[in-house]
């Protein structure tokens, strides 16, 4: 590790000439020169190990990475009825200011601070999503006052008030608390799947306590495989990548656009392999939830408490590389019905590709239950393709 080197007590003897500082729209102007050369084609199975070897760490709370088991459930999910989220007054602010988005969102986010029935303790932030006081934040925020416990809830303006948990989604790691009478606008959400690699974003939250705090930066990448959540509670996202700052603490806070809209929820980030516990930190791969995503699961939590998630009934080996080869299929799933098997390879759901195990779980998860999907496997050295309706799981 580098340890850097002290803080030099006395003046240098030369003056440094004057600097001045870059102009505001010095982003869009490094995006405007920039122009990305083809990519080198590299070793895929090298490339799959480099993947495999990012570790995520979570904003608030403790990570642990493990397998999943797809149960399934063939009756899709209505959607669901209720107030209307995400559509805050339209902020009509000027594009490519931070400043301007900061001064819009900065009342909507939250500060929450949580106590476990077991002394167990977890801050984070959150989001008003609509005019009843529901808050969006993460489900390993507030999980530890799941079975006990209290959520405080501090806005921009130093006022706390206790907050109710609503519902909780440990699959999406999102939950959803509320403040009756809360005084805070809610925000206006936008479009994840509008996003574009390379645009400018800011990512508000209380990294390490410090309340009320923006940084700003770019997407770096979309549709990231990701493993988050609590303490025996993994989500897998479907994640978009940002280079803005962000640091434990920033978890549940909105991921924003320069037009002020929220697309995407901040829940995790990349550390460096072998740093202590409790030494991670911003090393400009942070990642968020999208919020198309978040949206649909928000509703179902403030209508029913619960929300359920896309299944095809089957388990993957989450140690192969090379496409994600099937090591379980439960009797009467849809994975069963469709003729799969175990040791077939899926190498691409909708004809995307699919490397790893957790590349399809996040796939699948970015599609609703009884929608259908075609899945091309292998089996045997041969390619086949099959097309399933996908069930459904609570959690």
């Amino acid at each position: 590790m580098y340890q850097g080197q002290a803080w030099p007590t006395q003046r240098p003897a030369y003056q440094p000439s004057y600097t001045p500082p870059p102009p505001l729209d010095w982003h869009q102007q490094q995006a405007r020169a920039y122009t990305p050369a083809p990519p080198p084609k590299s070793n895929r199975i090298i490339a799959i190990a480099a993947a495999v070897a990012l570790i995520v760490g979570l904003l608030a709370g403790v990570g642990a990475a493990v397998g999943v088991v797809a149960l399934h459930d063939d009756n899709p999910v209505a959607e669901p009825s209720g107030p209307p989220i995400g559509n805050g007054t339209d902020p009509r602010i000027r594009s490519g200011s931070v400043s301007a988005v900061a001064a819009t969102l900065l009342p909507s986010v939250v500060q929450l601070k949580v106590e476990g029935a077991d002394n167990s303790n977890a801050t984070g932030s959150g989001f008003v999503i609509d005019t009843s006081g529901h808050i969006l934040t993460n489900n390993h925020v507030v999980s530890a006052a799941a079975t006990g416990g209290s959520i405080q809830v501090v806005t921009q303006k130093g006022k706390t008030a206790t907050a109710r948990l609503v519902g909780r989604s440990p699959v999406y790691d999102l939950a959803v608390v509320q403040v009756v009478g809360l005084d805070a606008p809610a925000v206006q959400f936008g479009r994840s799947d509008l996003a574009v690699v390379g645009q400018d974003v800011v990512a508000i939250g209380s990294p390490l306590g410090l309340a009320g705090t923006v940084t700003s930066g770019i997407v770096s990448a979309k549709n990231r495989p990701v493993i988050a959540g609590g303490e025996g509670e993994t989500s897998f996202i479907n994640a978009l990548q940002t280079d803005a700052a962000i640091n434990p603490g920033n978890s549940g806070g909105p991921l924003v656009d320069m037009n002020a809209r929220v697309i995407g929820v901040n829940s995790a980030i990349a550390t460096v392999r072998g740093s202590e516990e409790g030494q991670s930190g911003n090393i400009g791969l942070g990642f968020a939830i999208p919020i198309d995503q978040a949206r649909r699961t928000a509703q179902q939590l403030i209508a029913t408490g619960k929300a359920s998630y896309p299944v095809i009934g089957a388990e993957v080996d989450m140690q192969f590389e090379g496409g994600a080869r099937v090591s379980k299929v439960t009797t009467g799933s849809p994975a069963a019905r469709a003729g799969i098997r175990i040791g077939d390879v899926i190498t691409s759901i909708d004809s995307q590709q699919v490397d790893s195990a957790e590349a399809l779980i996040v796939a699948i998860r970015t599609h609703q239950p009884g929608e259908h999907v075609r899945l091309a496997y292998e089996r045997g050295g041969r390619s086949r393709e099959v097309t399933l309706t996908l069930g459904q799981q609570i959690g």
